[in-house]
């Protein structure tokens, strides 16, 4: 949101600096108005693109986060059994069944982290590719900037 409302300032800022330039040919002054237009245009954009991918990173970090947590709550429910499963145990087989809960505390604690792991990718993957798109549009708008420069520079060389 900062960002468009930062374009759209930038724009009433350059339309006022355009109001105020000396008279210029008539060719010269359309190019202008021109570019500043697709400039304006091209940053909006920009600014929405910026914030749609800030949105879809917020989301996949809750949505790795909440991964995690169930990951965690998966592996104190299955160590909590395993630890049930001990204390419920005759004295002869106490050794053996405690034995068997701390295998299964590595198991759960193993399970847990490939979980996290696996929402940590998830989550990486999908800052990479908004980080892509922030980059394509980035490159969209400044290639918009270029050419409404080279209109501007061509209609002023055309009216000399």
């Amino acid at each position: 949101m900062n960002k468009l409302l930062a374009a759209l300032v930038a724009s009433l800022f350059a339309s006022l600096a355009m109001a105020q330039t000396p008279a210029s040919a008539p060719a010269v002054t359309k190019a202008e108005a021109k570019a500043d237009k697709s400039d304006a245009k091209a940053a909006n954009s920009q600014a929405k693109t910026d914030a749609k991918a800030d949105n879809t990173n917020a989301k996949a970090d809750e949505k790795a986060s909440e991964k995690k947590a169930d990951a965690h709550k998966d592996a104190a429910k299955t160590k909590a059994k395993a630890q049930a499963k001990v204390d419920k145990a005759d004295a002869d087989d106490k050794g053996k069944t405690a034995a068997k809960a701390e295998k299964t505390d590595a198991e759960a604690t193993d399970k847990e982290a490939k979980k996290d792991a696996s929402a940590d990718k998830s989550a990486e993957k999908t800052h990479a590719s908004t980080k892509a798109t922030k980059t394509k549009a980035k490159a969209k708008t400044d290639e918009t900037k270029a050419e409404g420069q080279a209109n501007v520079d061509k209609a002023a060389a055309t009216s000399k």
